[in-house]
């Protein structure tokens, strides 16, 4: 079984501040392909920052991009996983949470981030071995 740390190994760390604008952190995740940013303060995790954000709690409302605060629309009811869970752990916390990033943290401290992609990844690669040694 994958933990997150394996996940994690070799990886950039993608965040932004809690005082970047809407339009700062669209620009970075379009620059970065990624679909969810975890917005930080120093090194603590405080909140994530998705597309669905963007649609939503901006552009549904009428909001300016560049005049909106990231800390002002981003969501802060987070679900975390921990460098020592399964990638299975995490899939059921990301079902149950119907959410598809989660944030990898120590303590408070944000350690990188998965997507439902990454550990979908890995399950397809765990399924093959284990059809291969049945065959």
């Amino acid at each position: 079984m994958t933990s997150v740390k394996q996940l994690l190994a070799n990886r950039s760390l993608f965040a932004v501040e809690r005082d970047s604008t809407v339009q700062a952190a669209a620009e970075y995740m379009a620059k970065n392909n990624i679909g969810a940013v975890p917005v930080v303060d120093g090194t603590r995790l405080i909140g994530i920052f998705s597309e669905r954000d963007v649609i939503n709690r901006v552009i549904a409302k009428r909001l300016s991009p560049t005049a909106t605060r990231v800390a002002d629309v981003m969501t802060t009811d987070l679900v975390v996983a921990s460098t020592d869970e399964t990638h299975e752990d995490c899939l059921k916390k990301m079902k149950q949470a119907n959410c598809r990033h989660l944030p990898v943290v120590e303590g408070d401290s944000l350690i990188g981030i998965i997507s439902v992609r990454d550990l979908l990844d890995v399950e397809i690669h765990e399924m093959g071995d284990k059809i291969q040694f049945l065959h």
